[in-house]
């Protein structure tokens, strides 16, 4: 009996253990002072609850609205690691987007789910921001795929926000998948994993017909997405040492986030960016990694050049890849100061 004993315990360790990873409470950390914000919370936005993370030293402090990429990989789990420096200045907003992350509700109807509809869903949380920090305009920063949301946001209502920082910024579609490729190819080649390399050359046609993407664990693997720190996107653990997503969160994740790149990937390269915008109102500025392969830096320059606007610049960071804003973030805390703090 005793040899059964053991086990049974054990077992039941293990469940407990699941059950409060599961259920426990999800928190962002405290900001110490009497003005300070540290929100972690769902808010009923444009018909469906969505989760917004609201962190600042003085709420007084300009607002920056943070647009995730993915589609379907959420910050909200290490935006504290990157923004540290910048709440001291700023206030900070990080919401999931519809299907995303803690956004992601397992019964919910998402069959309306489209790039126009996450525009929508951006202006709404916009106003909900403006109105809550009573602030005339947000400053709107968005990342890899949320340049595809935040630019369309900018160039629908420019009255809304300050200015548009696109980071990891989207631009030809085709023309940024060839330069991934054909950067992934010369890394492997450099390796002398010819097995990468058959394989990369092998699916060259469909990239420049506009069929697939190159594939991401290659550009990872070969130093496109990240130079100077891990790729932060999809890491289970990290996400489950954060305060802000407990076991439920992942798993909502983890669905979320194929289900969202299935449907708002498809006739992206039909729908590129520069087909759409093609002027802006309100500054804007692209910050872009001098070894950015998951969205082509050399692209964006050109889709930059071609964008008429009163006020824009190109800004190069050159230690970066995909996340400037991270890998370099002393750099980037130092140029939004320069920037926005009057």
């Amino acid at each position: 009996m005793k040899h059964i004993k053991k086990p049974l315990k054990l077992i039941g360790v293990v469940i407990l253990f699941l059950i409060i990873a599961l259920f426990r409470p999800t928190w962002t950390q405290h900001i110490k002072g009497d003005n300070s914000m540290n929100v972690l919370e769902q808010v009923e936005i444009n018909g469906t609850s969505q989760e917004i993370m609201i962190r600042g030293n003085d709420k007084d402090n300009p607002v920056i609205l943070f647009v995730h990429g993915g589609p379907g990989t959420s910050e909200i789990p290490y935006a504290e690691k990157y923004q540290d420096l910048l709440e001291t200045k700023f206030t900070v907003v990080h919401y999931d987007q519809r299907a995303s992350g803690k956004s992601f509700h397992f019964f919910e109807d998402y069959s309306n789910l489209s790039p126009d509809l996450l525009v929508e869903d951006l202006l709404a949380i916009t106003d909900y921001i403006k109105e809550r920090l009573d602030k005339e305009k947000v400053i709107l920063i968005g990342h890899s795929y949320g340049t595809y949301i935040g630019m369309q946001a900018a160039y629908k209502t420019p009255e809304k926000y300050e200015a548009y920082v696109g980071i990891g910024q989207m631009s030809n579609i085709v023309e940024s998948e060839i330069d991934n490729l054909n950067y992934t190819i010369d890394q492997a080649q450099n390796a002398g994993n010819t097995d990468d390399v058959l394989y990369l050359q092998g699916i060259t046609a469909k990239i420049k017909n506009g069929e697939m993407f190159t594939p991401r664990n290659y550009v990872i693997k070969y130093g496109g997405a990240t130079r100077l720190i891990d790729n932060p996107d999809g890491n289970n653990i990290g996400m489950l040492v954060s305060s802000e997503y407990n076991l439920l969160d992942i798993i909502r994740y983890n669905y979320g986030l194929p289900y969202s790149q299935n449907i708002l990937l498809k006739n992206l390269t039909e729908n590129s960016l520069p087909s759409i915008v093609t002027e802006l109102e309100l500054p804007f500025y692209f910050i872009m990694g001098k070894y950015d392969y998951m969205t082509s830096s050399n692209a964006a320059k050109k889709y930059f050049d071609m964008i008429e606007a009163d006020n824009k610049e190109f800004i190069s960071f050159n230690q970066s890849a995909h996340y400037p804003q991270f890998e370099e973030k002393e750099k980037f805390y130092e140029w939004m100061c320069d920037t926005f703090i009057k």
